[in-house]
């Protein structure tokens, strides 16, 4: 099945596409993929290492090393991204025990792309899949625009994909579980992969996400800061212990989609007031699939009518919500069930310097839930001088959205690659981004590609 623009992150895994492989490009001697033969994943089972004129997205459309229907919605249509860099790229997987992922018909999760470009400056950035994507997810929202400013980049499927991941593990929360583990894997092994190509580790390495990549970064820089030097988190997914999570607003959107919760609840439960006409949409597409597929994995004794997507045999029936979740109590289930939520919570202590971006029309992930309870998480935690939170204006969880409503959405993607060049100054240069704020439309109107943030003090992290 090939989703039509805007397909939520949580079942765009449905789709597949059919590539064809394109030319290597060049040979070794010059630079161009120096040290190729010398690359070897630490810990991987299986790598197939191709040299190629271009590692942009531009240049790998219809080949085997991106998947453009694994992209689909994330991006307005409208998106420029630079193209023409030239270099190796790495794919292959690390040992697992599932075979979620088909990519490549390699039939085996624990895949991963790992980017180097020929001019590389030194840096690597590290990301996950959002939602249940897989490793070629985030090419032209993240891999395009830091591998042009040099950066060595690398991505994972997180272990397992597709709208029944929550199959993978033995206990609940395993599946989330091994997101966590599947990113810290990579990351240290693309490190050791970087310094094989270049003669040295690379001196700096962020973490960055979109959506349940946004969680991964959260998890990250609080879990693991001795990898990284700082990370940017896009509409990231909040698990919290205490009852913050998805699984208490997701419930009454449910109810709405029913005719159960009347708009009041809506708001109650954190989605925003101007939002509404975005509510239509995501109660067929988005609403019913993530409160079942979030529900299977923590609390898979709930409705053992209704196991996850596997409640449904087409994809109509897969996006629905099960009757069952439009009266979820998370706050009466088992202990059992609050201690899976615990295993991978967040809170707040990140180690690292981290900027949030989250847009205020975010209709699957409210920001009143969720970034702003994890701004307050870290201001907690002691560690708000590291972090920066910019609530983008008229933005929503996918930019696809913006193409069927450009008079009231606008894409967060130029806000991320601002936010991502502002981290580097941060980091590198000790510039500070500016404080918190709304960050409202660019000057000159062109919200496809500008986005603003300001300037900040000079201050180190």
């Amino acid at each position: 099945m090939r989703p039509s623009r805007g397909v939520p992150l949580l079942v765009a895994a449905l789709a597949a596409a059919v590539l064809t492989a394109p030319s290597p490009a060049g040979a070794a001697g010059d630079g161009h993929c120096a040290r190729q033969d010398r690359l070897r994943v630490p810990g991987a089972a299986r790598q197939r290492d191709a040299c190629l004129s271009d590692l942009t997205t531009a240049g790998l459309a219809g080949t085997p090393y991106t998947d453009m229907a694994d992209q689909t919605g994330l991006t307005a249509a409208a998106t420029r991204s630079p193209s023409g860099v030239p270099g190796v790229q790495i794919d292959g997987y690390f040992p697992d025990s599932s075979h979620f992922n088909d990519t490549h018909g390699w039939g085996h999760d624990a895949q991963f792309v790992i980017r180097l470009p020929d001019r590389w400056n030194g840096g690597l950035v590290v990301t996950g899949a959002p939602g249940n994507r897989k490793q070629y997810a985030t090419d032209k929202a993240v891999s395009d625009h830091v591998l042009a400013q040099g950066f060595a980049y690398a991505s994972t499927d997180k272990g397992n994909s597709g709208p029944d991941f929550h199959r993978d593990g033995e206990r609940p929360g395993d599946a989330v579980a091994e997101w966590n583990a599947r990113t810290t894997q990579l990351t240290r092994a693309a490190r050791q992969a970087v310094a094989q190509r270049y003669g040295h580790a690379p001196r700096r390495t962020y973490m960055t996400g979109v959506s349940n990549g946004g969680y991964l970064t959260r998890w990250q820089l609080e879990n693991h800061p001795e990898l990284y030097d700082g990370g940017v988190d896009w509409e990231g997914t909040l698990w919290a212990a205490g009852g913050r999570h998805p699984l208490l607003s997701l419930p009454v959107a449910v109810a709405w989609t029913s005719g159960a919760a009347t708009d009041e609840d809506m708001y109650e439960a954190g989605f925003a007031r101007g939002s509404e006409f975005l509510w239509p949409y995501h109660a067929k597409a988005y609403w019913g699939v993530t409160q079942k597929i979030y529900r299977a994995e923590f609390d898979p004794d709930y409705d053992p009518g209704c196991p996850g997507a596997s409640a449904g045999s087409t994809l109509e029936q897969v996006l629905a919500p099960c009757p069952s979740d439009a009266v979820y109590d998370y706050a009466s289930r088992p202990a059992s069930v609050h201690r899976a939520v615990e295993r991978v919570a967040l809170t707040g202590r990140i180690g690292r310097p981290l900027i949030t971006l989250h847009g205020d029309l975010d209709a699957l992930l409210p920001a009143s839930v969720d970034s702003d309870v994890y701004d307050r998480m870290i201001e907690s935690s002691g560690r708000d001088r590291l972090h920066r939170y910019y609530t983008v204006r008229k933005g929503t969880h996918v930019d696809g959205l913006y193409d069927s409503h450009p008079d009231r959405l606008r894409p967060v993607l130029p806000c991320y690659r601002s936010a991502f060049d502002a981290l580097v100054a941060w980091v590198e240069r000790g510039v500070a981004p500016p404080a918190d704020r709304t960050v409202g439309e660019p000057a000159d109107g062109d919200v496809v590609d500008s986005c603003p943030l300001g300037t900040g003090a000079a201050v180190r992290p």
